[in-house]
């Protein structure tokens, strides 16, 4: 529940703290007091939009605060999920509105998102305001009460992770059988390319190597030539260096014994001689057994051209992109020819899927069926007595053509209030009084199967007056035994059977002008009620008119 709220410049707000009580609570004032910026505040540190308008100020910020009792509900799992400090005790929500146009928002001091925050917010208080009166009409929220008063929210759960797995197989399955025609279109081709390209036996790194082998092919002349000079510079018997190096090495041995430093010389210089007869020999058979070979020549060039000509084809840069795409082809051709199988696989599995969805579809509609019964005859014996005694109230539960995520039934709220009357949907023969009292049994029904810590009604009464006013007010009244429940009203026998009062006025000076919220003193409540009954002008007589609607309230209270 609400414990507290603080507001500072926030529209027509200079500075509020209020503090909020257990049990049934009212909010009165006149109209365009400003009951509606209350509530703007309280939206705001549930989730809701912030606007850079409601700031009273604009070069200060807006701060929104309030304070809420949760050790009653359960809500640890939310605070670990989102790694927020827990305080079993209570919870802190804060909105900022910065006088950039950007907000901020806290939980326990803590950053989050606005998601986050609406997150939390819905679980702690539901705001039904007049506009909410019209969702009696939706579809999806008829569909809402009907799944939350079954109260087996695990069976919906698992359809709905059943029915994605299905959807998702049907998704594949079309896919498949998108890929296989295509694939069947282009299955010749594929095996006419993979086929020349089989044909080609093509070897990683053959390419480079017979690259560099046509380029010897094509200067063997020149090449042979050149080794034979080279030959000369190594072997001449004169000029030769493997002679020259080997007559030094004679000189350097007969000088070592007269000059023994030379030993050092001959070690490096015998070295060099190895290393020079060993390139002298590899020399000499590069030069025997290099030939001019064209027809050599010519079986390399039209292999290369192969290398060529399909890399042009295909649009590749060498030889390794080349064989990555054979390997493409092969797979695709495999895939291709195993499309039979795996479509019989995927449309077993698909077949499988749909079936299980359809069981717990089926099993939905039973839940739903009991709970449409049970809501329907709880609804109409709260609401004959709210002045409609004919009231016939039942919730259809059809069939439709197809299932979706919420299962493969049509909800409709139908309605007559007059004998004789036949059924009709609800948005189509209800006034505005009716759908009022009906959506308030609604939400007293829900709120208590959802364990919501507050609701607050927003002018529910709308549309009724007297007795029937005094009934809907015991009904928050006796809602708020179990939650906290807050009503914004202008009706007098609403108020007088709050357990606490709230008034929303304004004060003006010659500047501007601001909105309070304030507690009532049980004086200042007689002539609050007391003005509601007579208009602006407090008469002895409203005054105890006043009186005597809070006794009574008082002592029936005291007999329930």
């Amino acid at each position: 529940m609400i414990k507290k709220l603080s507001v500072s410049n926030y529209t027509l707000i200079d500075e509020l703290h209020i503090d909020f009580e257990p049990g049934f609570s009212v909010i009165t004032g006149e109209t365009g007091a400003g009951k509606s910026i209350i509530l703007g505040a309280l939206s705001l540190i549930l989730g809701q939009r912030a606007d850079l308008k409601s700031l009273r100020h604009s070069d200060e910020k807006a701060v929104i605060e309030g304070v809420f009792d949760i050790a009653s509900y359960h809500l640890r799992d939310f605070f670990d999920e989102n790694e927020l400090d827990y305080d079993e005790g209570e919870c802190i929500l804060r909105r900022e509105i910065l006088p950039s146009g950007k907000s901020r928002a806290f939980i326990n001091d803590t950053p989050v998102s606005v998601a986050q925050l609406k997150a939390l917010g819905e679980q702690l208080i539901d705001i039904h305001s007049q506009h909410q009166n019209l969702l009696l009409a939706d579809s999806r929220f008829q569909l809402r009460v009907v799944d939350t008063m079954a109260g087996d929210a695990a069976l919906l759960v698992d359809y709905r992770e059943h029915y994605c797995r299905w959807r998702e197989r049907l998704q594949a399955f079309a896919r498949l059988q998108e890929e296989n025609r295509t694939g069947r279109e282009e299955e010749d081709y594929l095996r006419y390319q993979l086929g020349q390209l089989d044909e080609a036996q093509l070897k990683e790194g053959e390419q480079e190597e017979l690259e560099g082998e046509l380029q010897t092919l094509q200067h063997a002349e020149e090449i042979k030539n050149e080794l034979a000079v080279l030959q000369a510079c190594l072997h001449g018997e004169e000029t030769g260096v493997v002679s020259l190096l080997n007559a030094a090495l004679s000189r350097m041995k007969s000088l070592s014994r007269l000059y023994p430093e030379v030993d050092e010389w001959i070690g490096r210089l015998e070295s060099d001689y190895i290393d020079l007869k060993d390139i002298a020999t590899t020399v000499d058979r590069s030069q025997e057994n290099l030939n001019i070979d064209p027809e050599r020549l010519a079986w390399v060039e039209n292999r290369l051209d192969t290398y060529y000509s399909l890399q042009q084809k295909h649009r590749v840069s060498n030889a390794v992109e080349l064989l990555a795409l054979r390997d493409s082809f092969a797979e695709r051709l495999a895939r291709i020819e195993n499309y039979d199988e795996e479509l019989a696989d995927l449309k077993r599995q698909v077949e499988e899927q749909e079936q299980q969805v359809r069981d717990l579809a089926d099993r939905l509609t039973e839940v739903r069926q009991q709970s449409a019964a049970g809501i329907s005859q709880t609804l109409t014996e709260r609401v004959k007595p709210l002045g409609m005694p004919h009231l016939q109230f039942e919730i259809e539960v059809a069939p439709r053509p197809q299932l979706d995520e919420t299962g493969g039934d049509a909800i409709r709220f139908l309605f007559s209030a007059n004998k004789n009357q036949p059924l009709q949907p609800v948005s189509e023969v209800a006034s505005g009084g009716e759908i009022s009292r009906l959506m308030l049994s609604l939400k007293a029904l829900v709120a208590h199967a959802m364990a919501l810590p507050t609701i607050i009604f927003d002018e529910v009464d709308t549309g009724v007056s007297g007795e029937i006013a005094d009934k809907m007010a015991r009904i928050m009244r006796e809602m708020a035994q179990c939650m906290q429940v807050i009503s914004i009203t202008h009706l007098p026998q609403v108020a007088a059977w709050g357990q606490t009062h709230y008034r929303v006025y304004k004060s003006d000076t010659d500047t501007a002008t601001a909105t309070h919220l304030v507690r009532l003193t049980d004086k200042q409540r007689v002539e609050e009620i007391a003005r509601m009954l007579s208009g602006s002008s407090l008469t002895a007589a409203a005054l105890d008119n006043a009186r005597e609607l809070l006794k009574r309230n008082e002592l029936n209270d005291g007999k329930e």
